[in-house]
This record gives structure tokens, sequence and C-alpha cells, in this order.
């Protein structure tokens, strides 16, 4: 259910490895891909904390979460990945009252294996960040599926197609 090309990723790849430093509805956490073997997650890439965009995606998922189930299974973990610090996800988790985990990826270690951090231009001028993406990896530690240029008020209607195709 790829979307686009996501470069040397493709659906049935193994996810990249991570350990991050993150925050979670009750607190300071580090997450890892190796603890979360044997567990489905939404892995999804957003530019900063705090911004229009993000706080509708962030929402949007919030207030879904609920309904984000694997088939045949229990409840999708999300978790979302900003080159935000650890203070500024803190914000964001608590103005926004967000029931998922937030990971800091200041150095962009990670949305670089993904290939998300990527050049972007606004108002001609140029620079490097975040890709809007998200990724569907499996119990196995693939990817199962994955979309690039997410629009954030579509994004959780894309993670529940997913989802029904992993069925």
């Amino acid at each position: 259910m790829a979307s686009d090309n996501g470069g040397a990723l493709a659906v049935g790849s193994s996810a990249p490895d991570f350990e991050l430093e993150g925050m979670g509805p009750a607190g300071a956490e580090t997450v890892s891909s190796e603890a979360l073997k044997g567990t489905p997650y939404l892995l999804y890439f957003y530019p900063r904390a705090s911004t229009p965009g993000c706080t509708t995606q962030a929402c949007d998922l919030r207030d879904h979460l609920a309904e984000l189930r694997i088939p045949g299974g229990g409840a999708l973990k999300v978790l979302g990945v900003s080159p935000d610090g650890v203070s500024a996800l803190e914000k964001f988790i608590t103005k926004q009252a967000l029931s998922f985990t937030l990971l800091s990826d200041h150095e962009h270690t990670l949305a670089e294996a993904y290939g998300v951090w990527v050049k972007k231009k606004l108002y001609g001028r140029e620079f490097m960040g975040i890709e809007r993406s998200s990724f569907l990896i499996d119990a196995e530690g693939r990817i199962a599926a994955f979309k690039r240029k997410v629009r954030p008020a579509q994004h959780v209607a894309w993670v529940q197609e997913a989802l029904a195709q992993l069925g």
C-alpha cells in the first residue's frame, strides 16, 4: 500500500532500527524498535510541534486513536517523530492532551534513515526539513504500508485504510 517511492524503503523491507528519547502521556520515556518487536505500530514524521498542520494531525490521531485497531488484535501504537526537543514535545502533549508518545529526533538520524529529511522550499528559501510521512510497521518490524507527503486532515483516513488492508 505504498503511495510513493520510498527510496530504499519499500513495503516488506525491514524498518530502520532506532532508540529515541521522547515524551508520552505519563512522562519522559525512551522507545526503541527492539522493544517494539512483536507490536505493530505507526511511526509518523511531522515537521514541528505546535504548528497548525502538526496540531491538526496530532489531534485527529488523538480523537480517533480508539478506532485505530490491528485487524484481529488490539489498539495500534502511535509514535510521532519530529526534530523538536523533549521539552517542546512535553508542552505539545500537555497543551493538546495527546494520548500517544512523541519522539525527539533532534539530529534527524531516524528521519534520514526513513528518507524523510529532505530539501524543502518555502517563500523562495530552501532548507532541510521533515517531509510529513507515515509508516505502518508490522509485528515483525517490517514496513507494511507507507505514505509520503501526508495531508494532516487526511492522515487518519489513510491509517484506517492501511490497517484494513493488513487483515
